[in-house]
């Protein structure tokens, strides 16, 4: 299912590597709802942690395209990894690498390429989170700090995170113009994490809340200027989607392997299940899907590689990739029977953590509110 042979090898030493190391302790992670510090490890010991930051900063300087790789083969053998990966490097690495100063990015690019150092994303707020402009945490200047009051809610590894991305309101007057972005770091007084949340899916990627209370971030922590942090994240979003889409195609591909085997194995009415046809149809439109969901996201990988405007594309990424995976899981457990209602056999494991990918990042309401704007203004400017 390889399209560019030029990836062919890297997704195969992605993929055994994967088996080797991950899968073996995914049912675990997911049972026992915890962060492996075993699995952490391993991927720190590949360098994955950087994967995308460039090698000055002691990074592996992946292209979007083969960090997708790695995220969609890691989603196969364990969605909690995956979602911890996705969101440290899409969201955690990046907009530190693109909105940073160097001295930012000799810090905590450096931490997360050769320490591990996990980056979380605070956007999220609890009267914020489809209106990303609501945000209500307030970051007061006062001489050479700012003074940070607020929450946020549904981060990803926050409280496994090293450290963390957020916005806060800098001007009451200046709407989502008004947002700015600071880097914070975990033992700073003022900065806690809450309990980790009690998921349906993905449970072995720490979920909680951030709270900061009267935290004093010193200005050399802002990214860019002020005012800016709203655009910067809702860039940031545009090449997070990508991943989603990418951890959504890994659980779709898994949710189709378990099916393949198990109906060539499973038999009725003297023979194998996979000969009868209704069987096969349903095959059929799985791996027709997943096929076509991972060229949608090739192509938005190298669109944002070549530096491609892409949000429409990410969106119909995301949007398409997780449609997919709701698809071939609901699927797989429909092909397996009972037994796939149970543990026995990882395809309910797919299902429950397939539906972060419907929600995290942008719902797929929104994702198709970003394609019909995107559309509308192509049409618009090409009939001017």
């Amino acid at each position: 299912m390889d399209y560019d042979i030029k990836y062919k090898d890297f997704r195969q030493e992605v993929r055994s590597f994967c088996e080797e190391k991950i899968a073996p302790l995914a049912a675990e992670v997911d049972r026992e709802q915890f962060y492996s510090q075993d699995i952490h490890k391993a991927i720190q010991d590949k360098g994955w942690w950087g994967t995308t930051v460039p090698k000055e900063y002691g990074g592996l300087g992946h292209s979007t395209v083969e960090y997708a790789i790695l995220t969609e083969e890691i989603s196969r053998v364990c969605g909690s990894t995956g979602l911890t990966f996705a969101a440290h490097n899409s969201l955690g690495t990046w907009p530190i690498l693109t909105f940073g100063n160097d001295e930012q990015r000799r810090k905590y690019l450096t931490a997360a390429a050769e320490k591990g150092s996990l980056i979380a994303f605070g956007l999220t707020e609890p009267e914020a989170g489809s209106d990303a402009g609501g945000t209500r945490s307030r970051a007061e200047l006062k001489g050479d700090e700012y003074l940070i009051n607020g929450t946020k809610c549904w981060i990803t590894s926050a409280n496994v995170c090293d450290y963390a991305i957020i916005t806060a309101r800098t001007d009451d007057q200046g709407g989502v113009h008004g947002i700015s972005s600071f880097v914070v770091e975990k033992g700073m007084p003022g900065f806690t994490a809450g309990k980790k949340e009690n998921k349906m899916g993905c449970r072995g990627s720490n979920t909680a809340f951030l709270h900061f209370d009267d935290l004093k971030v010193p200005v050399g922590h802002r990214l860019g200027e002020e005012g800016q942090g709203f655009k910067q994240f809702m860039i940031t979003l545009d090449g997070g989607r990508i991943s989603i889409g990418a951890m959504a195609i890994g659980l779709a591909e898994a949710a189709l392997e378990t099916a393949v085997k198990y109906t060539d194995s499973r038999i009725q009415f003297g023979k194998p299940i996979s000969r009868h046809q209704a069987v096969q149809f349903k095959l059929a439109d799985m791996a027709t899907r997943v096929e076509t969901a991972r060229l949608l996201m090739y192509k938005t990988a190298w669109m944002k590689d070549n530096k491609v405007p892409y949000t429409k594309e990410s969106a119909m990424c995301k949007l398409y990739a997780s449609e997919v995976a709701n698809f071939c899981t609901y699927q797989a457990i429909q092909l397996l029977g009972a037994v796939g209602y149970t543990d026995r056999y990882p395809a309910e494991r797919y299902y429950r953590d397939m539906k972060l990918c419907e929600i995290g990042e942008g719902t797929s309401e929104i994702q198709r509110i970003v394609i019909s704007r995107e559309v509308l203004r192509e049409y618009t400017k090409a009939a001017k």
